[in-house]
């Protein structure tokens, strides 16, 4: 390497030096002997001596291999004498045969390398060679570790969405596979002796098919027994050897196989265990164990949310059930029809009641109300409701004595809850007659008056008062005894049907009096087809706005044997046309 081949470079300034006759030399005629004059002697006796460019090359930390225009080697620094040991000088670079060394990166005798070929003058050219093991080592860790990042963000991305155990149990072995093994299996902690598991493996489209099933507890592998334990089983071989043997890993067999079991962590005890298996070339590395770890955290935690939220939502669904209206029990010549819309849709339960028990005497008793409040305390406190007269009507039918005994049990239970809880109530007693209609003895604490559909097509309205339920002791009980013929019914409704507001305006109420015009021309139509009726047009009228708790209860006789009229539905009289009036008789 002579000064011609750095002639020209740039300087170091930004500037590019090139010659310029017409410039002044930058260095004057006398530099050189006053540069030797500054500059301190090398050695006793001895003037400056200009070091050799090969002793300046030794420390560079880059290997370099001089090659001439024959493109053999003229020169090989220390360190490229250790990096490519095969490179000698005086030899053809092409003797040596580095593989790689025209691709730029390569590996060599183990170590990352990166090679560079620059252009000299006179057709010769030099290769610069660095080791850049340690930095591409840290460079694919950083990789390697943003990519774990990555996955286990969408990892707790996808396993914060399913809320049943099992959809978040496939969603845990759809994730685990490729990236932590070709096959993964989640057994989840048995229950009544048997254990679920779920199973992804990677079909021929690289695609994870997902599979499950039961196994009872005495046919789990002794590994997955100890990982539901909470223990973490880490000698491979046997691992393998009960995968198989269980028929978990398709595709794979103990000889060509690594698998590792990790518990997920739950409560108290694990939620269950993941079992990930793939081929032995690919060793499951301590980095790779940490992330099979840091992937069964999220997705126990995943699990045992979805089992919180299971528990919780069977046992809602248990006492939602427990506070749902019953249906009325079928009785002699009645039949019912109910409708009930809680205020909250989405909790089923509200303060609106009704129900009917048999009597011994062949007649029933039903009822009607509506208590303070809305959502679930009012779904509890009807509960209770129901429950105080299912236990007293065994000892009272009257229907207005029983409504005071309600009164005062209402008024102990307020007492000892320290809640002023009260209700409103119809409470009736029907029983059959000889000539097909039923006769009805009523008893009102502060509920809307019930309503009769007469054969006749008029709607009256039954004067039925009295005080609220619950408020003082021996309230005013209203009692009123009405007949129905066969085909007639009575109605009875919750405040939730005459005070929805709507309209034009949205807040205007429904009323008695559209509520008589929806039903009245109705008198033949069923009793469950009148209650949904009244339902769908208080609904119509409230347009999905906010509404209070509505609940119909139609009685209506059937007349002897339980018989209907032949007309089942809701007709007005029309008038008769003239072809009837000329039709032969």
């Amino acid at each position: 390497m002579t000064a011609a081949d750095v002639r020209g470079q740039d300087p170091g300034d930004g500037r590019i030096s090139t010659p310029n006759a017409a410039r002044a030399p930058a260095w004057p005629a006398d530099a050189p002997a006053r540069l030797t004059r500054a500059l301190p002697a090398l050695a006793p006796g001895r003037g400056p001596v200009a070091p050799e460019w090969s002793e300046v090359v030794e420390h560079v930390r880059e290997g370099l291999v001089v090659c001439d225009a024959d493109d053999v080697v003229r020169h090989v620094s220390p360190v490229a004498e250790r990096l490519l040991p095969e490179v000698t000088a005086g030899q053809p670079l092409a003797v040596a045969a580095v593989p790689g060394l025209l691709s730029g990166d390569f590996t060599h005798h183990g170590r990352r390398l990166r090679s560079r070929r620059v252009a000299l003058s006179s057709g010769r050219s030099c290769w610069y060679v660095e080791d850049v093991t340690e930095t591409a080592s840290r460079a694919d860790a950083l990789l390697a570790e943003r990519a774990r990042s990555a996955f286990l963000a969408v990892v707790g991305e996808k396993l914060g969405n399913p809320l049943h155990p099992d959809r978040a149990a496939s969603a845990v072995v759809r994730l685990a596979v490729p990236t932590l093994g070709e096959v993964a299996v989640l057994v989840l902690a048995p229950r009544a002796g048997r254990a679920r598991w779920w199973r992804a493996s990677l079909a021929d489209d690289e695609t994870p098919v997902v599979d499950n099933g039961v196994v009872s507890v005495a046919d789990l592998p002794p590994a997955v027994v100890h990982g539901l334990d909470g223990a973490e089983p880490h000698a491979v071989d046997w691992l393998v050897e009960q995968a198989v043997e269980a028929g978990w890993l398709p595709g794979l067999t103990s000889a060509d196989a690594c698998a590792r079991v990790v518990p997920l962590p739950g409560r108290d005890v694990p939620a269950g265990v993941l079992l990930v298996a793939r081929r032995a070339a690919r060793w499951y590395e301590d980095a790779d164990v940490d992330l099979v770890r840091a992937f069964a955290a999220r997705a126990g935690a995943a699990l045992t949310t979805a089992l919180l939220y299971r528990d919780q939502a069977e046992v809602a669904d248990t006492l939602q059930a427990s506070l749902l209206p019953v249906e009325p029990a079928e009785a002699t010549g009645v039949q019912w029809g109910t409708a009930y819309r809680p205020a909250r849709g989405g909790l089923r339960i509200g303060g609106d009641f009704y129900g009917s028990h048999r009597l011994t005497d062949g007649g029933s008793l039903f009822f009607l109300g509506d208590v303070s409040g809305k959502g679930v305390e009012a779904a509890v406190f009807t509960g209770q409701l129901r429950q105080c007269l299912h236990a007293l009507h065994r000892v009272e039918t009257n229907p207005g004595r029983l409504l005071k005994l309600l009164n005062d049990a209402l008024l102990e239970t307020t007492q000892v809850y320290d809640r002023g809880r009260f209700a409103t109530m119809v409470v009736g007693v029907v029983r059959p007659c000889r000539d097909g209609g039923v006769t009805l003895t009523l008893a009102g604490g502060g509920h809307l008056p019930p309503l009769v559909l007469r054969n006749s097509g008029e709607v009256e309205q039954v004067p039925l008062r009295g005080m609220l339920v619950g408020v003082v002791p021996d309230p005013r009980v209203g009692e009123q005894t009405v007949h129905l013929d066969a085909g007639e019914t009575c109605l009875l409704y919750s405040d939730g049907v005459t005070e929805a507001r709507g309209g034009r305006r949205g807040h205007e109420q429904f009323g008695t009096d559209r509520l008589v015009t929806a039903v009245t021309g109705c008198q033949r139509m069923p009793a469950p087809a009148l209650a949904e009726r009244i339902e769908q047009v208080t609904c119509d009228w409230l347009a999905d706005g906010d509404h209070d708790d509505i609940a119909v209860l139609a009685l209506r006789a059937t007349g002897p044997a339980g018989r209907t009229p032949r007309h089942l539905h809701a007709v007005p009289d029309r008038a008769t046309t003239d072809e009837e009036r000329e039709a032969p008789a």
